[in-house]
């Protein structure tokens, strides 16, 4: 289906409204994608130990840990979420497209400011970046290595599952006829979050060097599942159900501030905003 032919005159200061709300919600959601890039593996947090019987703490306690990047992740899928709602699936769409194209970008400058003339003193035995008396690298080129090591985890994980959000969220809202919005929000956030937080954690495993804080002494695919899979997706899922009620309020308030039915399909034009030519 297109644009209508004829569609409404659309106030001005209504236009304009819709169009800061999208600016707004893209920034936010472009601005901690970004950010949790670059937070990345830095460092992991632990949410719970548990001590199993029968063995030492060390070959039995099993850690569930979370990267620190994921803390803000959740913001990004309510932010999509209130896109589909009032501006449509392609509209989500292109700001998810973006948000990885952001990820290329991140990367291309930590690249490009390590193999630039620095200040840094250099070892002359080596002709390499001295490094201090712990044995460390510059701040930045420690947090350049932990962006390069989770990053095609990162961007291969979020381009999924910020993708099958979308779709998701859109099909719940087809088949409810635009109710339940609680449904639609949740389905779609944890259906997405699965395939984020199992992508990532087994990429960054197995095709990077960084690795995680797993025990030798443990089995490894144990660890993953159970220690970092499993905690990292009921931490989402926990933000997911704190985030509904948000949502709802968001929703309700927008509707009315955009004059944008939120239980019907939106297309190109119908926002207020210019149609790409």
């Amino acid at each position: 289906m297109s644009a209508p032919l004829n569609p409404q005159p659309i106030d001005p200061v209504i236009q304009e409204r819709r169009l800061r709300v999208f600016i707004v919600l893209a920034g936010l959601f472009l601005g901690t994608l970004a950010m949790l890039n670059i937070l990345g593996i830095s460092r992991f947090i632990t949410l719970a130990k548990v001590t199993m019987a029968g063995g030492t703490p060390d070959e039995w306690q099993l850690a569930f840990q979370v990267a620190v990047g994921v803390l803000p992740y959740p913001l990004t899928f309510f932010c999509t979420d209130l896109i589909s709602e009032f501006y449509g699936r392609r509209r989500a769409n292109f700001v998810v497209f973006t948000g990885f194209l952001l990820n290329i970008w991140v990367v291309f400058i930590l690249w490009l400011g390590g193999v630039l003339p620095g200040a840094e003193t250099i070892d002359p035995a080596t002709g390499q970046i001295a490094r201090d008396a712990a044995g460390r690298l510059p701040v930045f080129y420690e947090v350049r290595a932990l962006t390069f090591g989770a990053v095609a985890a990162s961007m291969i994980a979020y381009l999924a599952a910020q993708l099958v959000d979308v779709q998701v969220f859109h099909f719940w809202k087809k088949l409810t006829r635009g109710k339940h919005l609680w449904l639609r929000n949740n389905g779609s956030t944890l259906v997405s979050q699965l395939v984020d937080t199992t992508a990532v954690i087994l990429i960054t495993h197995f095709a990077t060097e960084q690795g995680l804080p797993l025990n030798e002494k443990q089995s490894v695919w144990f660890q993953l599942v159970v220690g970092c899979i499993l905690a990292g997706y009921a931490f989402k899922l926990l933000a997911a159900l704190v985030d509904t009620i948000p949502l709802y309020l968001a929703v309700r308030w927008l509707s009315g501030y955009l004059r944008i039915d939120p239980t019907a399909e939106h297309f190109p034009g119908e926002d207020g905003t210019p149609i790409a030519s």
